[in-house]
């Protein structure tokens, strides 16, 4: 009795999780209390935010949320934050949180007239390389007036139907069928090659997309939660702010899109899978079935959710409300002039954002014991002791590895708080100040494509539904987007360097 009632514990610990995932989660909790009483809390931090991003990188096959959050709670109960300083942490990201509870649901009920958009996007262009710039570049544009996590969130809405739409296609399914697109046992061999070439070819556009919301996020004031902020401390206006970020952000772009271009067309880390022809028919036939059944209700569908659309483009780039409550706004628009009144079917849009959501909150309690214990001090008092060029050079890179293990606006907030106490304090001059404000911008933003965890939106993809669809994991991610890591952050370091 007492060996079945075990080995009922040990399958229910994880779930399905691999067996030496299990024990690997195990050995973290059973070591970070021995870490603290030998080795101290600085040593301990470290390790529980590693740990962390081991979680992140095993989310095909463990959703992070369960050993991550086991690893939160233990450095709570280990006295390396309290609950205090990550609710601290969550009040302060209250906004980001509010985003994606609403403005990824309120995109969900746009979905019909984002996939009828992109798929005659899709195909029209028939050239890989073109395609995914037209991909990355509106990406970048939309990131700039818009939010990246947005962005992304359309992104993966599209991608989601993509998905379906072949894989309902291949498995002999009908479109009032229902379908798990997760599972493969119904597609037969015949189309199981174009099935992996079509993820291929959508890992390749999702990766194109998600890097244009840095490469545009980086640009405005309102491209990333973290530039609202340095703005504000700098005291600049939007068309301000564009122009003395403009000397990093424009050759970062420029150098951006041809990397796109070129690790497209050469079929490099992963890119340059092309459409499958017997891909392309499919969705060329769902397309033109959709547009020839079409009743005046679903022409009526579109032209609410065109409508929608309009109004969500429009507040966000005018921010009239916290992004979040325009997404609210979005949802309550959309379901009242569609006839989307029931509960279970309003809830059905809360499925993808609120296991991320969760997820996040977890995340701040990392970022709370980071905080807690100190950890990025000794690199901002190294790199304050340094002047000029060199300074800021070094702030460029000090951020961006900072972001890139742990979280971006995080790691803006200290330095340029910082920055601005050592102004204010006389230590550096407003010019000096002003050229240390670019070098935290851009290095909080470009660097950070090198990992999932160093922005929200790529995060968000990687546990997103679409990712177990696309065999998108956190190692692919960074192989994909290494060659853009390595060309924009020496394109921005040389400019922080010779152009500011």
């Amino acid at each position: 009795m007492s060996g079945t009632l075990a080995q009922a514990f040990r399958r229910g610990f994880l779930g399905n999780a691999p067996a030496w995932y299990k024990r690997l989660v195990c050995a973290f909790l059973l070591a970070n209390p021995i870490l603290l009483v030998t080795l101290g809390p600085t040593v301990t931090g470290w390790a529980v935010l590693l740990e962390f991003i081991v979680t992140l990188a095993m989310a095909l096959r463990c959703y992070p949320l369960q050993p991550g959050g086991l690893i939160a709670l233990e450095a709570v109960l280990l006295g390396l934050t309290s609950a205090e300083s990550a609710y601290q942490e969550v009040i302060t990201a209250l906004p980001v949180l509010l985003l994606l509870m609403f403005m990824v649901a309120g995109i969900y009920f746009l979905r019909d007239l984002l996939l009828s958009v992109f798929t005659s996007l899709l195909l029209r262009i028939r050239s890989s390389s073109v395609l995914s710039l037209t991909i990355c570049a509106a990406a970048a544009v939309l990131s700039a007036f818009l939010d990246a996590l947005t962005v992304v969130a359309v992104l993966v809405t599209v991608g989601l139907g993509f998905c379906d739409v072949y894989h309902r296609a291949a498995s002999g399914k009908r479109l009032e069928d229902e379908h798990d697109p997760a599972r493969d046992e119904a597609v037969p061999e015949l189309h199981a090659r174009s099935l992996e070439q079509f993820r291929a070819f959508l890992r390749g556009l999702m990766m194109h997309g998600a890097v244009g919301t840095a490469i545009g996020g980086v640009a405005t004031q309102v491209g990333e939660p973290q530039n609202l902020l340095i703005a504000k401390q700098a005291e600049w206006q939007f068309g301000e702010f564009f122009l003395e970020v403009a000397p990093v952000s424009l050759p970062v772009a420029v150098a951006g899109f041809g990397t796109c271009l070129l690790i497209d067309r050469f079929g490099l880390f992963g890119y340059g899978a092309e459409l499958p022809s017997d891909v392309r028919a499919v969705l060329q036939t769902h397309h033109e079935e959709r547009a020839s059944r079409a009743l005046p209700r679903d022409r009526q569908v579109l032209i609410v959710q065109a409508a929608v659309a309009l109004i969500l483009v429009l507040s966000l780039a005018f921010h009239v409300a916290e992004v979040g409550l325009i997404g609210l706004i979005v949802i309550v628009l959309a379901t009242s002039f569609t006839g989307i009144v029931e509960e279970n079917r309003i809830g059905k849009a809360f499925e993808a954002a609120m296991p991320f959501t969760a997820l996040l909150v977890v995340f701040f309690v990392i970022v709370a014991q980071i905080h807690d214990q100190h950890l990025f001090e000794p690199v901002l008092q190294g790199v304050l002791s340094l002047e000029g060029r060199a300074q800021a050079a070094m702030l460029y890179v000090a951020t961006g590895v900072l972001s890139a293990i742990s979280d971006n606006v995080f790691v803006a907030t200290i330095y340029i708080t910082e920055v601005k106490a050592a102004f204010l304090q006389g230590a550096t001059t407003h010019e000096q100040f002003e050229v240390l404000a670019v070098a935290i911008n851009t290095g909080t933003n470009i660097p950070s494509v090198a990992t999932p965890n160093g922005q929200a939106a790529f995060l968000f993809m990687l546990t997103s539904l679409l990712a177990p669809l696309i065999r998108l994991g956190y190692l692919r991610m960074v192989w994909m987007a290494l060659p853009y890591f390595l060309v924009m952050t020496s394109v921005g370091l040389a400019a922080v360097v010779w152009l500011l």
